[in-house]
C-alpha cells in the first residue's frame, strides 16, 4: 500500500528544525515548535503502526524513479513499532530537557543549537527506521550522527570534548566502512534496494555473499556497540547532559540493532554467520554486565548494562527462528523505554545531589521516596523480575534458545540467565548504596566535610564535622526537583509499566512482526509493485 504519510516522520522534524533556526532567539517559540513537531510525529507513527498491522507494509517511492533504484520509505510492523516507541521517548526527553535548563541561552548550551539539532536527530532516526535501501539507511545514520556530534559536546567542557572525539572517530570509521559495503553490494548486484537485493544476492557465489554480509554486519555491530566493538560507548555517553545521554542510550544503538535484524532476515535469511552472532551475543552479555558490576558511578553502570543488554537482542536475531526474533523485537521496544527512563532518573539524582557516584550518595529512599520509586520500578524491569516486561522478553528469548536445541544456543541461554542475575546484583548494589544506605555510612561523605574543615580532633572536631554534615544535608534536602523534569520521567516510568500491563497484545504484535520478517514477501511486494496481503 502506498501512502505519502510515510514521509512525514522525516520531513516534519526537518521543517521544524528550520523553523527553530528562524526563531533562534525566542525560547518559547522554539519549545512550542519542537513539542508540536514531535507530537505530530508520534501521531503519524501510531497511524502507520495500525495500518501496517491491518493492511501490510505502507510504502512510498520518492519522485518517479523505478522502485529498485529509487528512494523508498517502508513502514512495516517492525519499522512502525520502532518509530512509535522512539518518537514517544524522544518527546519525553525533550520535555525533560526544558526543566534541566540545558536548552537556555548562555555559554553552556545556546538554545538555537539544541532544538534544531534535537529535531534533526529525530529525523535521522526516523529515516533509518523507514529506509528501504542501503544508501538511504546510510543517509539516516549520517543525519542522526551529525546531530549527535553536536549534542554530545554541548557545553564544550574538556570531558565532553574528549568523549565526543572518541565517539566521532568511531562513528566516522563505521560510516566509511558502511560506504565501502554499499559500494561492494552495488558492484556485485547493481542495486542497493532492500526489496530487490534478496533475488540478486541469491545469484552470487557463496563467498561473495559472505563477504558482503561480513562488511554490513561489522558496520552495524559498531553502531550497535556489540562486543568487541563496544569499548567506545561507556566512555562516550556518561559525560553528556542527562537528556542527551538518555536519548543516545535509548535510540542510537537500537538503530544499529534494527539494521542487523533487517539485513539478517531480508538479505541473508539462511546465514552461515549465525553461530558467530551467537558468540558475539554471549560475549556482549557477559562482558558488558561484568563491567557494570565493577562500576561505582550510576551513569557508567547503566552504560555497561546498555552494552550487555544489546547482547539479548543479538541473541534473538542469531537464533533465526520465529520465537527468538519475536523476543528480540519485544525486547527492543522494552529496552528503549526502560533504559531511557533510567538515564533520566539518574539525571534527576545528579540534579538533586550534585553527583552520580554511589560512594557519595545515600539515604535517597528516605529523602526522596518518589525519586526512589522512579528508579526502582524500571531497574527491576531491566533486571527481568517477574512479571515485568523485561522478564517476558527474556523468557521468549530463552524459549527460542531452548527450542533451537544446539549446544551453542544452550550456552547463550546460560549466559542470558547469568547476565540477568548479575544485572539484578549490579542494580541492587546501586539501590543499597544510593537509596537504602544512610549517608553517614559512605566513607566519602564523612571524609569530605573533614577536608573542607581542615584537621579535626577531639570533641570539638566531632562537633564541627557533625555541623558541617548537617548543613550539607539540609542544602541537599532543599534541592527540589522541577516538575518539568519529574513529570516526563514519571510518564516514562508509567509507559515502561504499561508494557507489562499490555504485554499480551504487544507480544502478539511482535509475533506477527517476526512472521512478516521471516516471510519477506510482504516487504518485497509492497516496494516492487504488489501489495502485501
Amino acid at each position: 500500500m502506498s501512502d505519502q504519510l510515510v514521509l512525514l516522520p522525516v520531513i516534519v522534524p526537518l521543517l521544524g528544525a528550520g523553523l527553530c533556526l528562524v526563531f533562534g532567539r525566542s525560547a518559547p517559540a522554539q519549545r512550542v515548535i519542537s513539542v508540536t513537531v514531535l507530537l505530530a510525529v508520534v501521531a503519524t507513527a501510531a497511524v502507520l503502526l495500525v495500518r501496517a498491522d491491518r493492511y501490510g507494509p505502507t510504502t512510498v517511492t520518492v519522485a518517479a524513479w523505478p522502485a529498485d533504484i529509487g528512494i523508498n520509505l517502508v513502514a512495516d510492523r517492525l519499522s512502525a513499532l520502532m518509530l512509535l516507541v522512539s518518537t514517544f521517548v524522544t518527546l519525553c526527553v525533550l520535555l525533560y530537557s526544558f526543566g534541566q535548563g540545558i536548552v537556555e541561552f548562555g555559554r553552556e548550551s545556546p538554545l538555537s543549537v539544541f532544538h534544531p539539532t534535537f529535531l534533526v536527530l529525530s529525523a535521522g532516526v526516523s529515516n533509518a527506521f523507514l529506509a528501504g535501501d542501503l544508501f538511504n539507511l546510510f543517509v539516516g545514520f549520517e543525519i542522526l550522527l551529525a546531530a549527535s556530534y553536536v549534542l554530545i559536546t554541548l557545553g564544550g567542557t574538556d570531558a565532553r570534548i574528549r568523549a565526543g572525539t572518541i565517539y566521532i572517530v568511531v562513528s566516522l570509521l563505521s560510516s566509511a566502512l558502511f560506504l565501502i559495503a554499499i559500494a561492494c553490494v552495488y558492484a556485485a548486484t547493481g542495486t542497493v534496494s532492500l526489496a530487490a537485493l534478496p533475488d540478486r544476492l541469491a545469484d552470487l557465489p557463496d563467498s561473495v555473499q559472505l563477504l558482503l554480509q561480513l562488511l554490513l554486519l561489522t558496520t552495524f555491530c559498531i553502531k550497535a556497540a556489540v562486543f568487541p566493538l563496544s569499548a567506545w560507548l561507556p566512555d562516550s555517553y556518561p559525560t553528556a547532559p542527562a537528556p542527551v545521554t538518555a536519548v543516545f542510550a535509548g535510540l542510537l544503538t537500537k538503530v544499529g540493532v534494527y539494521a542487523i535484524i533487517r539485513v539478517q532476515t531480508l538479505l541473508f535469511p539462511d546465514s552461515p554467520l549465525n553461530d558467530l552472532l551467537l558468540w558475539a551475543a554471549i560475549l556482549t552479555m557477559v562482558i558488558g554486565i561484568l563491567g557494570a558490576v565493577a562500576q561505582s558511578d550510576l551513569k557508567r553502570v547503566l552504560s555497561f548494562t546498555l552494552v550487555s543488554h544489546i547482547g539479548f537482542m543479538l541473541f534473538g536475531v542469531a537464533l533465526s527462528d520465529p520465537m527468538g526474533l519475536t523476543g528480540a523485537v519485544f525486547y527492543i521496544a522494552h529496552h528503549i523505554t526502560v533504559q531511557t527512563t533510567l538515564f533520566l532518573v539518574v539525571g534527576l539524582i545528579e540534579y538533586r545531589e550534585g553527583t552520580t557516584n554511589t560512594d557519595r550518595l545515600g539515604g535517597l529512599a528516605r529523602k526522596a521516596p518518589i525519586l526512589a520509586m522512579m528508579f526502582f520500578v524500571p531497574a527491576m524491569n531491566l533486571a527481568g523480575i517477574p512479571p515485568l516486561s523485561g522478564f517476558l522478553g527474556k523468557l521468549a528469548l530463552i524459549r527460542g534458545g531452548v527450542g533451537d536445541g544446539t549446544g551453542l544456543a544452550y550456552a547463550a541461554v546460560a549466559a542470558a540467565l547469568a547476565t540477568s542475575l548479575l544485572t539484578l546484583y549490579a542494580l541492587a548494589k546501586v539501590w543499597s548504596r544510593a537509596f537504602w544506605q544512610p549517608v553517614e555510612d559512605n566513607d566519602v561523605d564523612t571524609e569530605e566535610p573533614v577536608k573542607r574543615g581542615g584537621s579535626l580532633h577531639g570533641r570539638a572536631g566531632v562537633a564541627t564535622k557533625t555541623a558541617v554534615e548537617s548543613s550539607w544535608q539540609r542544602v541537599v534536602h532543599e534541592q527540589r526537583l522541577p516538575p518539568s523534569m519529574a513529570l516526563p520521567t514519571l510518564a516514562l516510568v508509567l509507559a515502561s509499566t504499561a508494557l507489562t500491563v499490555a504485554a499480551g497484545p504487544l507480544f502478539a504484535f511482535t509475533e506477527r512482526a517476526a512472521t512478516e520478517l521471516h516471510q519477506r514477501t510482504p516487504y518485497v511486494e509492497s516496494v516492487l509493485g504488489g501489495e502485501a496481503p
